[in-house]
């Protein structure tokens, strides 16, 4: 009975002992990697630094106008009498638009006429006048140096032809003004016939005949019509002070409109504002833009304007639907790709893969937390890339230029073939560290090829 209960005991400790050695032996092995596989690493994606062609686009919005757009007003008041235009017509430089009620002018300028009659009357009456006063001066002269008559006598006779003379003058005066006067009631008669002072299209039209409107001679006068040079138009957008400074007159452009979205205009710039536009000034959503003006180099309303070619006011039928080219008319919505600048033959990683790290935190220069938190340092922040380098993120500090649609350049810091981290984004942001460890999906790595081309 005591040596089979010995016995148990020994078998008992044996294997207690065993067991121990082999808990001891697999907690070895798991943190060493041999079972288990240890700790698999963040999961991420990668791909390689290539060499591509890189665009830099900045990107607005705007409406479509005229390059050229008249505003018609007039110079007199008065009813419209005929308005022979309708507001899409092709008119030609001289064309009548408009014609006012005339007969109050034309009543001013008979006025005027009889009033130019009349000086010239009264002129002539003077002229007479001066011969008389000339001849009884001259004869009063030659008595007074014979000592005939006083020297009262031929004082008065001397001032009395002074002032025919001068009463003679003031009758030219009076002529002239009543020539100007008859002139100007011409050239207002003249306006109440308003001409087309370009080629285009009625791009606008406020007015209706038997309205009455207001010349420009009283205030701003009645806004009665546009006319446009529809056959070159050009976009207005706003482009924010971050992107402004990177456009440059003569750039080029993409442009789609809402209306034809299968469709892209080439453009160049044309013109940047140097005055800044300012939104909500003063408030937290104060927004600062500058407007630049595109030229739309791909014509598209060149058939409008070549139906006025033969002169007078023209309405040209619809054409076929076969046949019809995109119109582009004042107002409508489009957006913008500028070209800015192209780089050949860069090393680019996708743009997520750049980030920003403290390198008082994470780079050769960090501080222990203890040194952190006794000195109160300033963000060291710069631009980094995290390098897959076997099953470690490597973090490499690198020099950036212009960034495509995907794509930013790496002037320094980056060879070409070198596997970068590019997402999750939690993890390029902020959760890698030099040193981490990482895993990577079968088959990532290689990258795209896509490559963003300057338009030309």
């Amino acid at each position: 009975m005591a040596s089979s209960t010995s016995t148990s005991r020994r078998i008992f400790y044996w294997g207690g002992g065993l067991l121990a050695l082999v808990l001891v032996l697999g907690g070895i092995g798991w943190g060493m990697g041999w079972i288990g596989g240890g700790d698999p690493g963040l999961s991420v994606d990668t791909e390689t630094a290539q060499r591509r062609t890189l665009t830099q686009v900045v990107t607005a919005f705007g409406r479509a106008q005229p390059e050229v757009e008249v505003t018609i007003s007039p110079d007199v008041s008065g009813e419209i009498v005929a308005l022979p235009v309708q507001e899409g017509d092709v008119v030609r430089r001289g064309d009548l638009l408009a014609r006012l009620n005339p007969d109050d002018y034309r009543a001013q300028v008979e006025r005027q006429e009889a009033g130019v009659s009349e000086a010239k009357a009264a002129l002539a009456e003077r002229q007479a006048d001066s011969v008389q006063t000339r001849r009884t001066y001259e004869r009063k002269q030659k008595l007074y140096e014979k000592g005939v008559i006083s020297e009262s006598e031929f004082l008065n006779a001397q001032s009395s032809y002074n002032q025919s003379v001068a009463r003679l003058q003031s009758a030219r005066f009076r002529v002239e003004s009543a020539k100007a006067s008859l002139q100007d009631a011409q050239e207002q008669l003249q306006k109440t016939r308003i001409h087309a002072p370009m080629s285009g299209t009625i791009s606008k039209l406020t007015v209706e005949e038997g309205e009455r409107v207001v010349g420009t001679r009283q205030r701003s006068g009645t806004e009665m019509m546009n006319v446009a040079r529809l056959d070159r138009m050009e976009l207005e957008v706003d482009v924010n002070e971050s992107d402004v400074v990177n456009v440059a007159s003569a750039d080029t452009a993409d442009i789609e409109f809402d209306a034809y979205p299968d469709r892209s205009f080439r453009g160049r710039v044309t013109e940047i504002a140097n005055s800044a536009r300012i939104q909500n000034q003063g408030s937290q959503n104060e927004v600062t833009n500058f407007p630049v003006t595109i030229r739309v180099l791909d014509d598209p309303n060149t058939g409008l304007a070549a139906e006025g070619a033969g002169g007078g006011v023209s309405r040209p039928e619809v054409p076929a639907e076969s046949k019809r080219a995109p119109v582009l008319r004042p107002g409508m919505s489009g957006s913008v790709d500028i070209f800015t600048e192209t780089v050949e033959n860069a090393v680019a990683v996708p743009i997520q893969a750049v980030t920003v790290r403290d390198f008082n935190e994470v780079g050769p220069n960090a501080k222990p937390d203890s040194a952190q938190q006794s000195e109160a340092t300033e963000e060291d922040l710069r631009r980094v890339v995290f390098v897959a380098s076997a099953d470690t993120a490597r973090m490499v500090e690198v020099s950036t230029g212009i960034a495509g649609e995907t794509h930013m350049e790496v002037r320094a810091g980056l060879k070409e073939g070198e596997r970068v981290i590019t997402g999750p984004y939690s993890a390029v942001s902020r959760e890698l560290e030099p040193g981490t460890k990482i895993q990577t999906a079968s088959g990532k790595g290689k990258g795209s090829s896509q490559v963003v081309a300057a338009s030309q």
